[in-house]
């Protein structure tokens, strides 16, 4: 997985200090959820997700739960 460099990170934290996302509790999604944790893809890997979340009205989230499933049910 392709890493942030410094540059990178500092410019990211910039962002989120200067444009804090306002969150309406009200909905659910996935800035809402408990736990939330941030990671960064790849693009190839993203493309993928994209496509396959519009062809199976899943989001990419379901998606990558049901990979992880499916790879820790294998290895049992």
């Amino acid at each position: 997985m392709a890493r942030m460099t410094d540059e990178e990170a500092d410019a990211l934290d910039e962002l989120w200090t200067r444009t804090t996302p306002e969150i309406d509790m009200s909905k659910s999604g996935f800035l809402t959820r408990k736990g939330f944790t941030m990671i960064s893809i790849d693009p190839v890997t993203a493309t993928y997700l994209q496509a396959k979340a519009a062809v199976s009205h899943h989001t990419p989230s379901e998606i990558i739960s049901e990979l992880v499933r499916e790879k820790i049910a294998a290895s049992v």
